[in-house]
């Protein structure tokens, strides 16, 4: 399988997840949202040392993967390529901070400590991001955007580029197959021809965008999309479950759990 066709299927495949029955599937999509919002935000304010106090907000993340049984392989090999990228930010902080600091009995780099602390936040905001894909549709999520008041010119933009990413993918796709039965001898795409690819690309793209705004149009389209989502109510439940989460979420950022059940057991057993 090529690269273009493991992306589309990557695509399809996130799509399906989210359209699944299942129980986390049927929350309604602006808690979904918020909630992350207000994780991600919590995983930030951390400080750059505390690397025990944040691993506390990985409950969310363990518990969350087993109720929408999701697969945390899966999701680290589809994130294989963003993990990485986030995971080096904090690469140098070992060789600019380098006050020795003590943490469960061991001594370390201060910058080393930072660093896997900066590792840790990047770790676990693309995760809950995609936690929010695997288990909500993209039209939910630009519902649950337009109930937040987020301009609808922006969220038209976000649903149609990941709706059609894959007719962009198709297009790539059959261009570079017809460029390589007609050099079947060469490996790529030669440099010299890359201008004239992507010119043909773009017109390609161009009429295909005709042809989608013409169908919208004829569909009833005037600017504002009837997004499948307005027909899903806000339940007790799904209230309950925004703010039980909520309330964990400042007992770990106000309270060292890890620290206190560590020290717990530790007397039990002492």
């Amino acid at each position: 399988m090529s690269k273009i066709n493991s992306a589309i299927y990557e695509i399809h495949h996130l799509e399906k997840l989210a359209s699944r029955d299942q129980w986390v599937n049927q929350i309604h999509p602006l808690v979904k949202l918020c909630l992350t919002i207000l994780y991600i935000a919590m995983v930030v304010s951390y400080s750059k040392y505390d690397l025990i106090g944040l691993a506390a907000m990985g409950v969310y993340l363990f518990i969350s993967f087993q109720l929408a049984e999701l697969s945390f392989k899966d999701a680290l090999w589809r994130l294989r390529v963003v993990l990485p990228i986030v995971c080096a930010v904090g690469i140098v902080n070992p060789f600019f901070d380098r006050i020795p600091v003590e943490i469960g009995g061991l001594h370390l780099n201060a910058g080393v400590l930072s660093m896997l602390t900066l590792m840790m936040k990047g770790s676990f905001a693309v995760l809950a991001s995609y936690i929010l894909i695997a288990t909500t549709t993209i039209e939910s999520i630009c519902y649950a955007l337009r109930l937040l008041h987020v301009p609808t010119i922006l969220v038209t933009q976000i649903l149609l580029t990941y709706r059609y990413i894959t007719l962009l993918l198709e297009e790539v796709n059959r261009i570079t197959q017809a460029y390589a039965l007609r050099a079947p001898n060469q490996k790529g795409v030669h440099f010299k021809v890359w201008g004239s690819l992507t010119g043909q690309l773009l017109l390609r793209s161009i009429d295909r965008a005709n042809d989608v705004f013409e169908s919208m149009t004829l569909r009833g389209y005037r600017g504002e999309f009837k997004y499948v989502g307005e027909k899903h109510r806000m339940r007790r439940t799904d209230l309950l479950y925004f703010a039980v989460w909520g309330l964990l979420f400042g007992l770990f950022r106000r309270i060292p759990v890890i620290l206190v059940l560590g020290n717990l057991v530790g007397g039990i057993f002492a």
